[in-house]
Formats: C-alpha cells, structure tokens, sequence
C-alpha cells in the first residue's frame, strides 16, 4: 500500500513538473521579447542610417560606425553571457542588462553627434548581446522538458523576426515620425521587459569572487580577436583593405585576441569559453553551416534593398515590404518545427533549408534594370522556408552534439556564428560589388561604345527623345548612354553576388552529412 501511495506521488510530481507555472511563461516572454529587441535593432536603424548621417554630421564612411559599434560590441558580449550569467545569476544579469540597453537607446536617441551615438550604439551593442543566448537559457531551465517546444519555438521566431522588421519598422518611423524614435520605442517595451523579468524569473546570489578569479586572459582575447576581426570584416574594402596601416593594426589585434583565447583554454582553471566544443565533429560542422547561414541572412537582407533603391527607386519602407514576405513562412512553419524535428532527420532538414537558401540565390541571378519588389517574391518566401528549417534545426543539432555542461558554451559560439557569418557576409559583398562593377563597366563599355553602330543607334534614340529640351542635346545624350552602362554593370553585379552566395550554401550542404541524428524520444530543447 505504501508503494503504491508512494508512485502515485511520484506519478502527480511527475504530471505536475510537465506544466510550467505562470511566473515561468513570464520569464520565457521576458527572454522573447529581449532577444526580440536586441536582433530588431541590428538591422532597425540601417533603414534610416542615412538620415542619422546628416543629422549627427557624420560623412557616409563615417556612418557605417554606427552600425559596426553595435555588431562588434554584440558579438564580443554573445560568448561571455554564460560566464557572465554564472557569475552575477540569471536575474541579477538580464535586470542590469536590460536597464543598460534602456539607458543607451536613449542616448543613441537623443545623439546630436557621432561620437555620441557611437557610444550609445556600443553600449546598446554590449546589453542587447546578453539577451539573445540568455532567452534560450531561461527556456531550459524555467520550462518542463515537455514544453520547451513551444518556448524554443518562439524564440526562434524572434532570432528570424526582428532582422526582417527591422528595415520595414526603420523605414516606417524614419519616412512618417522621426528616426528618433527607432531609438526611443525601446524605451517603453524594456520597461515591460524589466517588470517580466522581476516576476518570472527567481532571485540568485551573485557570485562576486568569480570576478577576481575569472579568465581574463581568454575575455581578453575574446574581446580583441572577435572585435578586431569584425571591423577588419566591416571595414576592410572602405580602408582598401592592406593597404590600410589602420587594418594591419587592427588584423594583429586580431591574431593576438585569438592567440590569447588559445593560450587561455591551456593555462586557465575555468576558460571563460570552451572551445574544446569545436572539435566535436558535428559541432564543428554546425558551426561552419551556421556562418554560412548567417552570410545569407544579412548578406541577402542588404543586398535586396540596395538593389530596389538604386535600380528601382525604392524608398526604404517600400523596401522593408518586400524583406518582410521572407517572413511569412517563418511564422507557419515555427510552430511546426519541433515536431518535424521528432518524425524528420535533422540532416534531412538541415539540408531542405540550405537548398531552400541556395534556389532562392540562383533565382535572383536573372534580375534587370526592369526589376522591381514582385521580382524578389517567389526568392523571398523561398528563403523565408529555408530559414525555418535551417535555424531550429541546427540549433537543435548543436545542442545534441554536446553534453550539458558545454551547452552554455554551444549556444555562445553558435550565436556568436550567425552574427559573425553575417560579417563576413557584408564584408564579401563590399569587396566582390566593388570589383565586379569595375569589370562589367569595363566590359560593357568596350563592347559598346559611342563610336560602335550599337552605340550610335542607341545615341540617336536618346537624342531624338531629348529634342525641344533645352541644352546641348548630344551631351545629355552621351550623359544617359554612361548612365545606362552603369545602370545594366550595377545589375549584372548583383546577379554575380547572388551567385556567389548560392555558391557558398551549396559548399556548406555536405557538412550536414557530418551531424548526429538526434536522440530518439529526446525532448527538442535549445539552450
């Protein structure tokens, strides 16, 4: 009898810790809508960068800091969260984080000046870094194993949402209010964030001697070697590359960063990090598919509005329309994601959301100057599916791969991946757009000159279009003609990068011959 009385207990303990509480759910929005914000506002104010430009007096090169501030202090914070999170407690850190991440918008709002907004941006770029991987640990820890599917679900449409939003929400806000308010809007959604966090989440004893005995040698380095390869990445074809004494310095702060992070995984009790994770096969091949995923995501959100405004004549709200389909199957498809993940093999998904990526690459390798927002259509929702199946399921991959104690660490590299694939990403953009419209201008202006009978057809056409204008009409004439040259190398360019991309996801397929099915019956969690 006792027995008995005895499993039914543990049977209404067990029924009991599948349900989690409300403070719970609380804590897994409070992670959402964190992670939410910091991805929202990687790509929110690229859409009105160039009215912040003018405002703040900062040239266009010049500019470009006020995105690179951000991407290199998130991505230098991403792998110490799990350090941080071990030493201040999980609460302690998201309350002094999302009060900092609060403080700096406003600054970044209220910016009069470049040096001002840059500071707010590293800062914005430092507190945002701890909200994403953090949201993945408050759905493991405060969520039963049988419900962290739909926690890890809604984190995954946050990570994809908020690049997508950003430019429309930009956009928005730049052409109808002011692009101050891209800033500000943070300000009321973190003052519900902080309450969430001090309802949903318990409080934790800092550990403040973890700060005296820390690896600072390995934050050191990790610091430096990811700082300085992600503005080498950002600024690398602006500066001329090694042509450039400021991105030699910066390549050996680099080298050195990174020799330190080696150096540190030796001599160190508790590295800060480890990346002993990397050379787990299927890690290390999550690892590599997650850069390339993280190329396609920002490479292709940058190059389609570029495209729209310089071929099309866009504005970036139009623009942020089009971004916005990718979207569409991300919202259907999430919700679905945990369990295809339990009936599918994570390789096959892996692999339908890569070749998703790389078909919507080649299909906009036939674009025109007669292109417009419905020619991305078809390529959008295509990348929107890809990014579905792809994202979860090498989360879920990697998490797999490694056991639990290393799961913080999994998760800081692999987040750290698609921001640093990103990076790269920009950076291949920036070197190939630049050499590649030299080539096609070259190429087109030697094959069709004002002097071949191609050319002089074409002359003829714009002149007699321009009669009764005024001015010299031949001039005006050969004016359009180096026009339209510059017109048709500008999108055979973006044809050629379109296929480069495509390249580098069909390189990145076979990796996923190298990753682990999952367990059978295992619970889908990231962490």
């Amino acid at each position: 009898m006792n027995a008995q009385a005895a499993s039914a207990d543990d049977d209404g303990q067990a029924g009991a810790a599948q349900k989690a509480d409300a403070g719970a759910w609380l804590a897994v929005a409070a992670g959402t809508i964190g992670s939410f914000m910091a991805t929202l506002d990687i790509s929110i104010v690229n859409a009105a960068l160039p009215t912040i430009q003018g405002e703040v007096g900062a040239s266009g090169t010049e500019g470009t800091w006020i995105s690179t501030a951000y991407l290199v202090s998130e991505i230098v914070m991403i792998p110490l969260t799990g350090w941080f999170v071990r030493t201040l407690g999980l609460r302690n850190f998201l309350l002094i984080c999302a009060s900092f991440f609060t403080l700096f918008s406003v600054l970044c709002g209220l910016s009069s000046s470049l040096p001002m907004m840059i500071v707010g941006r590293i800062g914005q770029g430092f507190a945002g870094g701890a909200l994403i991987p953090t949201a993945l640990t408050i759905v493991a820890t405060r969520l039963p194993p049988a419900q962290q599917t739909m926690g890890t679900a809604l984190f995954g449409m946050t990570v994809i949402m908020g690049p997508v939003i950003g430019p429309l929400l930009g956009g928005w806000l730049t052409e109808n209010v002011s692009w101050h308010y891209a800033f500000f809007l943070n300000v009321p959604v973190c003052a519900g964030l902080l309450a969430l966090l001090l309802l949903g989440l318990h409080h934790e004893k800092a550990h403040w001697a973890g700060l005296l005995d820390a690896d600072w040698l390995g934050i050191f380095g990790l610091a430096a070697g990811l700082g300085g390869l992600t503005v080498v990445l950002e600024e690398g074809q602006r500066e001329r590359w090694f042509e450039s004494e400021f991105i030699i310095i910066l390549s050996l702060v680099a080298a050195v960063g990174f020799a330190a992070l080696l150096l540190a995984q030796v001599v160190s009790r508790e590295p800060v990090i480890q990346l002993k994770v990397l050379r787990n096969r299927s890690f290390g091949a999550v690892f590599l598919m997650m850069l390339a995923v993280g190329m396609i995501l920002f490479g292709v959100m940058y190059m389609i509005p570029q495209f729209l405004a310089m071929v099309s004549g866009y504005n970036t709200e139009q623009s942020g329309y089009v971004l916005l389909l990718q979207g569409l199957p991300t919202v259907f498809l999430m919700p679905l994601m945990p369990k295809l993940l339990e009936i599918v093999d994570v390789r096959a998904l892996v692999i339908g959301g890569l070749l998703c990526f790389g078909i919507a690459c080649f299909i906009n390798m036939d674009l025109t100057s007669q292109s417009v927002g419905t020619t991305f259509v078809a390529s959008q929702l295509l990348q929107g599916v890809g990014l579905a199946l792809a994202m979860m399921s090498l989360n879920q991959a990697a998490i797999s791969s490694v056991p639990t104690e290393l799961a913080g660490d999994a998760s800081g590299l692999f987040n750290a991946a698609r921001n640093l694939g990103g990076s790269i990403g920009l950076a291949m953009i920036s070197t190939f757009q630049d050499r590649r419209l030299t080539y096609h201008t070259e190429v087109l202006g030697s094959a069709t000159t004002a002097n071949s009978p191609m050319g002089q057809d074409y002359l003829r056409q714009i002149a007699g279009a321009l009669r009764g204008s005024g001015g010299d009409t031949a001039m005006q004439a050969m004016g359009a003609f180096a026009q339209q040259v510059q017109l048709q190398a500008l999108v055979m360019t973006y044809n050629d990068l379109f296929w480069i991309f495509g390249v580098v996801v069909a390189c990145a397929i076979p990796l996923a011959f190298l990753l682990k099915p999952l367990p059978k019956g295992a619970h889908i969690a990231m962490h």
